[in-house]
């Protein structure tokens, strides 16, 4: 699965990109952006299957940015990271467009399993 990523924080971007190639050799990183916008264009370019999108992000929020890609790349499935708990930000995330939300404190026990379930299915989740 090809995977981008979307973090202003450089060491987080490299963080999550090493443990999903670690970690299942069909993870592919295809690419990486700083802000919501450089995400929004690299999607049209690149063709992800899966967007990791970082929920607070300077310019365009990653909220915001589930919705642009809704528009922009409508079978992009969306994964929003935060430091915020899931549960309270999935209503939100889901109503742009988000598939899932997956804490970024648990990203290491979490995202694999999140990315293999909306991979094998239509279906939202919470971690």
């Amino acid at each position: 699965m090809r995977i981008l990523i979307a973090d202003d924080n450089a060491q987080v971007r490299r963080g999550v990109a090493s443990f999903l190639s670690a970690a299942d050799p069909n993870c592919e990183i295809c690419g990486e952006a700083a802000d919501g916008q450089q995400a929004v264009e690299l999607a049209k370019q690149l063709s992800p299957d899966v967007v990791l999108l970082d929920v607070s992000m300077p310019g365009v929020s990653g909220l915001e940015t589930a919705r642009l890609l809704r528009q922009e790349a409508p079978t992009v499935k969306i994964i929003i990271m935060s430091q915020h708990d899931p549960a309270q930000l999935l209503p939100q995330a889901l109503d742009v467009g988000a598939h899932a939300c997956v804490d970024k404190c648990r990203v290491t026990t979490d995202l694999l399993a999140t990315l293999r379930s909306l991979t094998a299915g239509p279906q939202r989740i919470e971690t």
